[in-house]
């Protein structure tokens, strides 16, 4: 099919946009609040944090390519991707609302329970975003039209990343009533019904018209592909490094605001939301400058300026330095940001760039393989904050030593930027711009 007649709707974007917006709901609680969560409010050390995070993630190792496999093997009326929106919104929310929840129990018995509720929710956020990120590949097949989707879509995410930083420190702290746990129950709860709304949203407004065939391959002979697929290998790489840095950073930023700050609920909901804020609007600027711009070349020098304004960050600003803070703050998430649309067309397209050169297509498990990717990510990042704040003797709740304020400091800048830098390096390596990818659709026949 060319890709004249694949041109999506407003309403489809805004659909698609929609189901980002849901997933959201889950990965903003996990890089800004829920190691907050658990430290200050669900009451774990922060070793015992680390260790659960780390542990845990290693079952992406297992049911992120499983998923992946599924979406290839299965499909219904609805297509390949959609039905699992539909299927799976309902156990999703319930998840999340699980996982904010502190149960009445000892120690012991709140480490199960963190256990079992951060499994669940693992298994179901793997659930639906494989099927959510595979989705683009098939809505169609136009470049432009994928990259503006990718607008579209992670300027909902933002929106959804705005509400939980901006909304859920403010709504549980007035839902509590003096009871933060119970504030942070009910307020997560608001966030986990609204995802699954926006889930049958986008599954109601979105339509599949891409059919790619899937080869019918063994899982060893996909994944030998999927590693002789250098591109994606490539960006396999970017994913990890990125997300570590940016979640690192995000977990950060409410113990930044409480402690290095000193603020109140409001200014830990505000500095959170000026990062989101900022995200917001490196959207529609990223989708501006690459009309102008060659977006791989904008993709490498952004993650390097991250590194420069990480280490301004950090020298200039002092305990209490609130006016600074935030505007530095907005600068580098700004920055951070710009990369983020190019990153999600880019691994539609390496996809299309193995099939070219292998002329054998691996789809599920190239999407299962990056989701991997970000989530093992996220519980290196979250198992690094836990052990970083027990190594700077950071102790919940009271006034913090230096050693623990220079820790917060660090984990908010120079390290996160080392990892960005090293994502901007990475990228000098990959080689699929606008125009190369033409030779691609026409060698595809797409």
């Amino acid at each position: 099919m060319s890709s004249n007649n694949q041109k999506l709707s407003i309403l489809e974007k805004i659909g698609y946009g929609s189901g980002d917006a849901a997933v959201n709901v889950v990965i903003s609680s996990m890089f800004l609040i829920i190691t907050f969560f658990y430290t200050d409010v669900f009451g774990l050390k922060p070793k015992d944090m680390a260790l659960m995070f780390l542990l845990v993630r290693l079952l992406d190792a297992v049911t992120d390519p499983l998923m992946g496999l599924i979406t290839d093997k299965v499909t219904t009326k609805w297509g390949r991707y959609r039905h699992y929106f539909l299927y799976l919104s309902v156990p999703f929310g319930i998840s999340v609302f699980l996982t904010f929840t502190t149960p009445g129990f000892d120690y012991t018995g709140k480490m199960i329970y963190a256990y079992i509720t951060y499994i669940f929710v693992t298994l179901m956020f793997t659930s639906v975003t494989i099927p959510y990120i595979s989705l683009i590949s098939v809505l169609t097949s136009d470049p432009q039209e994928k990259l503006s989707a990718n607008g579209y879509r992670l300027f909902f995410a933002k929106i959804a990343a705005f509400l939980v930083s901006i909304v859920v420190p403010i709504l549980a702290d007035k839902l509590g009533k003096n009871d933060l746990a119970r504030g942070y129950q009910l307020a997560m709860g608001l966030m986990a019904l609204m995802g699954t709304l926006l889930f049958l949203f986008s599954f109601f407004t979105t339509k599949e018209r891409v059919e790619h065939k899937v080869d019918d391959k063994p899982l060893l002979e996909q994944f030998k592909l999927l590693i002789k697929n250098g591109q994606w290998t490539l960006l396999f790489g970017v994913c990890f490094t990125g997300t570590v840095g940016y979640v690192i950073r995000g977990s950060v930023a409410i113990f930044y605001a409480k402690y290095f700050l000193g603020g109140d609920a409001s200014v830990q909901s505000t500095f959170m939301g000026t990062g989101v804020a900022a995200a917001i609007l490196a959207m529609p600027a990223s989708t501006l400058i690459t009309k102008y711009f060659c977006k791989v070349k904008m993709f490498r020098y952004t993650q390097l300026a991250v590194g420069a304004i990480s280490l301004a960050m950090f020298f200039l600003i002092n305990p209490g330095d609130i006016v600074l803070a935030y505007v530095l703050y907005f600068i580098l998430s700004f920055v951070v940001d710009l990369h983020a649309p190019v990153f999600w067309s880019a691994i539609a397209e390496a996809v299309d760039y193995g099939h070219a050169e292998s002329g054998k297509r691996v789809s599920g498990l190239s999407f299962g393989g990056i989701s991997f990717a970000q989530k093992f990510g996220m519980g290196i990042a979250g198992a690094a904050v836990g052990y970083l704040l027990d190594f700077f003797g950071y102790i919940p709740d009271t006034v913090q030593s230096e050693s623990a304020l220079l820790g917060i400091a660090l984990m908010l800048t120079i390290i996160p930027g080392v990892f960005h830098v090293i994502m901007g390096l990475l990228m000098f390596r990959y080689k699929i711009t606008d125009s190369y990818y033409q030779t691609i659709k026409a060698k595809l026949g797409i």
